[in-house]
């Protein structure tokens, strides 16, 4: 039995939904904010420096105001300003500071970031930092390779010569031949990547020409050809997937390798000026608008009194902006073909399946779907069908071109998937019915050759710094247990077993205080306690009669009544809602987004408070 004060949780629930309602912007949607990002801000700055440094000297010097201001106590920076020290950033935060002309203002500063790289490394000789920072990312050269470039451009990395040649060079020359190539050619850079390869070559091909003559005239004659295809790629905005780092880093190594004039250059920094912030910062992207948007709405769906929550033109304005927002052309990173969705309407994104998969739950909360809006799901599942890997799973932006990380697949996005395509296959046309149905079925036995011993799943894009391994299982087996919990009961013996091995993993790493963290034993969030309550109260709406022979009932409900108690405890304590750097970006990089924690803990509330009537 759900023992919570209904008045406490209905109140609660109340609030938290009045407050998610007045973050929309004017058109109606959820745009949130990220977090400020210390590497960000490192790179931008740094990038305008070497376009012009006289130019841009005031958002120079107020972002390198902010590094100075947000430095850890320890010496070094994280990814946002909760973050733990880290060796990529706090590189490249020295190597931002050596721009700075009044370097008595930040004296103290470097000396303690110095000494932070000096006890982690040993010594701050650029051999033992190039090795550090390879160890940590391995094969994939995708943010190692940006790191250094910048850390030689710095000077941080000696002589212009040695720093060079100790910097592996990317083969630029390879973006010029066919898509379709790229898996072949074994590139050690994900599939987003393509701009860094091409920028960052060429920044490596002017300060250090390769030896072999072979090599030397190859990449001397794609010169001009890449830069061609680089802007071919560029957004109308300027900015490579709404990203600061990735497109700092684009105009470092341009700007760096003499082409401050370059269209490519301009468009780039001029993405960098507008999206700095008023305090010196720069956030990790732009926003993250359809996936908050979808999230959002697929929170508030729970709710019975959804529709008044929500007025009809409410709906339909949401309904249009994710109907206009679906992708209708090949896109020119991924080679994605049209159908696809991605986490925000703006033009430096790309389609992918965790926003693809998003967007078709919320179209479907959204009320009853018209020709137009059963289109749009078609061409979804379509555009996720053809993303299926051939072990069944779902990778992130397309079939994997390499081993690397974001071109495999992932348990959160795959059962993300499975959720999204069982939402709609009672509408499907026959032939796409069967073949969805068939890739459900591969998309189970991936799931259940990914679940770990323990009964949990380990997500891609969320992760938990203080856990040892920086994963997050508690996000990983909610988000699986969602997504099976949509699945018709036809295919209830292909989930059954996982689901309780899984229920009772997050029962198990329930912590005393009745919150969850991302893993056993890690101190408790609203993020990841609503997430587990969001689950686990899901499995008790979902019950089938003959649930106690695999389900631990009683066990069940005092885990949502104890992270229930625990949630409403931390919701009403404070007028702001904190948030939990718990999220992934590209390369691991560590973000928060303040509407996580509202959104998260209205979908949990939602279902306890459903579970309550529904007794």
């Amino acid at each position: 039995m759900i023992s919570i004060d209904n008045e406490t949780l209905e109140r609660t629930l109340a609030g938290l939904t009045d407050r998610l309602l007045a973050y929309r912007v004017a058109d109606g949607y959820w745009q949130g904010r990220l977090s400020s990002s210390a590497l960000s801000t490192a790179t931008a700055s740094f990038a305008l420096a070497l376009v012009d440094e006289t130019r841009y000297e005031s958002l120079i010097r107020k972002g390198l105001d902010w590094l100075r201001e947000n430095q850890n106590a320890d010496g070094g920076w994280g990814d946002t300003t909760e973050s733990l020290s880290n060796i990529s950033t706090t590189m490249l935060c020295w190597s931002a500071l050596a721009v700075a002309h009044d370097t008595k203002r930040y004296e103290q500063t470097v000396a303690k970031t110095e000494s932070w790289l000096g006890r982690l490394a040993g010594n701050l000789e650029p051999a033992t930092l190039v090795r550090i920072l390879d160890e940590q990312y391995g094969k994939d050269r995708s943010f190692s390779a940006p790191i250094l470039t910048m850390c030689a451009l710095a000077g941080r990395l000696g002589d212009a010569n040695r720093a060079w040649q100790r910097i592996r060079p990317l083969p630029f020359e390879l973006s010029v031949c066919p898509p379709k190539l790229f898996k072949w050619l074994q590139l050690q850079v994900v599939s987003y990547a393509l701009p860094a390869l091409i920028a960052i070559g060429q920044a490596h091909y002017h300060h250090r020409k390769p030896t072999n003559p072979v090599t030397r005239l190859l990449r001397y004659l794609s010169r001009n050809k890449t830069l061609t295809i680089l802007k071919k790629l560029q957004p109308e905005n300027g900015g490579f997937l709404e990203a600061t780092p990735l497109t700092a880093f684009v105009v470092m190594s341009l700007a760096g390798s003499g082409q401050k004039d370059h269209e490519v250059t301009v468009k780039g920094a001029q993405f960098l000026i507008n999206s700095a912030r008023d305090d010196g910062s720069w956030p990790i992207d732009t926003n993250l608008a359809l996936w908050l948007t979808t999230l959002a709405v697929n929170g508030l769906a729970s709710n019975p009194d959804f529709e008044n929550i929500l007025s009809p033109q409410d709906r339909l304005n949401i309904r249009n902006l994710l109907l206009s927002s679906q992708y209708r052309h090949i896109h020119p990173y991924t080679q994605a073909s049209p159908g696809g969705w991605a986490w925000t309407n703006l033009p430096g994104a790309v389609p992918d399946a965790d926003d693809t998969a998003g967007a078709l739950i919320a179209l479907r909360n959204l009320g009853d779907p018209d020709d137009h809006v059963i289109q749009a799901a078609i061409a979804g599942i379509q555009w996720l069908l053809a993303l299926q890997n051939r072990d069944g799973g779902i990778p992130t932006f397309c079939r994997g071109w390499s081993s690397l990380p974001f071109d495999r697949s992932a348990p959160d996005l795959t059962a993300h998937a499975v959720g999204a395509m069982a939402l709609w296959l009672d509408v499907l046309p026959e032939p796409l019915k069967r073949q969805t149905g068939t890739a459900i079925r591969n998309q189970l036995s991936y799931l259940r050759n990914a679940q770990r011993q323990d009964g949990s799943w380990v997500p891609l894009w969320f992760g938990n710094e203080r856990e040892q391994e920086k994963e997050n299982p508690v996000y990983g087996t909610s988000r699986v247990l969602l997504g099976l919990s949509r699945l018709p009961e036809r295919f209830d013996s292909l989930r059954l077993p996982e689901q309780n091995r899984a229920v009772q993993w997050l029962i198990a790493v329930q912590n005393p205080d009745g919150g969850w963290g991302g893993a056993k034993s890690i101190a408790s969030s609203i993020e990841e306690t609503a997430l587990a309550i969001d689950a686990l109260a899901d499995i008790l709406l979902h019950l089938p009669e003959d649930s106690e022979s695999y389900i631990p009932i009683g066990l069940l409900e005092n885990a949502v009544s104890h992270g229930t108690s625990y949630l409403i405890k931390r919701l009403s304590t404070t007028e702001s809602i904190p948030a939990t750097p718990i999220g992934l970006y590209f390369a691991k990089l560590w973000y928060f987004e303040e509407l996580y924690p509202t959104i998260f803990a209205i979908s949990a509330l939602n279902k306890v408070r459903n579970l309550r009537k529904a007794k």
